[in-house]
């Protein structure tokens, strides 16, 4: 038993002795059928004998209190003639999620803050403290490489339930990123559920702050790009006249974001004579060449982003152009740079077509 558990029970003793109930006896790590029980509280209070069936847990998320829900009705099984048990969860540190799903669950908890609800038969205990922050140490580093994938997935999938082999399959990465991560917001409460088994599915409950929390990520990256003049008579045509010369030497692997991308999609009073291209890693002496563009310090309309993986998923042919837009949340995030009126046209983007 760790010093933490050890706190823990003690914390729920006084507890209980605050409110006028005896903890008689106090037994750890019981053995049932093939399981362990982590703590037992035989208790004496003025509705009489009771015994605490008790899981203890650092920090509980929906997803820990429904695997400690779990074991505690399995404990419950092996005493299934027993009506003096009271199932608890006990925790450092409890989500309001957590909590929520324990009350629906009809199982009594207590968090290290002094926050103790108990509820059987004519019984109530409801004591509300504010919660301690909880340590953020250990948590997933949600916004690398393949793990995008999957968040992009997400939302773009926001109303839809999913699962994890589908989510897997649409952001071309393997089940084991997909479980970790929706594993991570779900203790973060982003994640909702339905079904079980091989019928759980799963989408986002909050898009919107996990969306907030990729752009503060997101604006942090240090992509590699080069700025390039690209001459036309006209420039109201370059978007078209690159989307053309893509089609036509066949490159493969780029898409349009930025403003003028965005504009192709929301149409907005902000007009732009420059493009932003994302393409592969270390191309851009390759289309610098297919579309005749000169190297330049200023005036640039032309700029290529080298990036790779989530920049170019679920990207939308253009219908005008035929070229290949970034997904819309790509772009809202490529739109927070700060640069002129990009900020006012993302809004309307999320506005309009994000929703969320």
């Amino acid at each position: 038993m760790s010093i933490s558990e050890k706190n823990l029970v003690e914390a729920l003793t006084k507890a209980l002795n605050s409110v006028g109930i005896e903890v008689e006896q106090t037994m750890f790590d019981l053995e049932h059928g093939g399981r362990r029980l982590d703590c037992l509280m035989h208790i004496v209070s003025p509705h009489g004998r009771r015994r605490l069936a008790i899981e203890l847990l650092r920090q509980a998320y929906p997803r820990d209190v429904r695997d400690a829900a779990w074991r505690l009705q399995g404990f419950m099984k092996a005493n299934d003639e027993a009506s003096d048990i009271i199932l608890m969860v006990a925790a450092e540190h409890l989500s309001e999620g957590a909590k929520d799903d324990l009350r629906h669950h009809q199982m009594a908890y207590f968090e290290a803050s002094g926050t103790f609800y108990l509820r059987h038969q004519k019984w109530l205990i409801d004591i509300q403290r504010p919660s301690k922050p909880a340590s953020r140490r250990g948590t997933l580093a949600l916004f690398t490489d393949a793990r995008e994938q999957v968040i992009l997935t997400l939302l773009v999938e926001h109303r839809n339930f999913r699962s994890g082999l589908e989510l897997a399959e649409m952001s071309r990465t393997s089940t084991y990123t997909v479980s970790t991560m929706l594993a991570e917001l779900e203790r973060r409460e982003w994640i909702e559920s339905e079904g079980s088994g091989r019928t759980l599915r799963r989408r986002l409950s909050k898009p919107g702050e996990l969306l907030d929390a990729w752009a503060a990520a997101w604006t942090q990256r240090k992509d590699t790009k080069t700025k390039w003049h690209c001459y036309l008579q006209n420039s109201a045509n370059l978007h078209d006249y690159l989307a053309k010369k893509i089609d036509t030497v066949a490159l493969e692997g780029s898409v349009f974001t930025g403003a003028a991308a965005a504009n192709r999609i929301v149409p907005h009073l902000t007009r732009t004579d420059t493009i932003d291209i994302i393409i592969p890693p270390g191309e851009a002496k390759v289309y610098a060449h297919a579309f005749w563009l000169k190297s330049v310090d200023k005036g640039a309309n032309v700029t290529l982003i080298e990036r790779a993986g989530v920049s170019t998923m679920f990207a939308s042919k253009d219908p005008s152009s035929k070229g290949l837009l970034a997904n819309p949340f790509i772009l809202y995030l490529d739109l927070l740079d700060g640069k002129g009126r990009n900020k006012e046209l993302a809004e309307q983007l999320r506005l309009q077509k994000l929703g969320i």
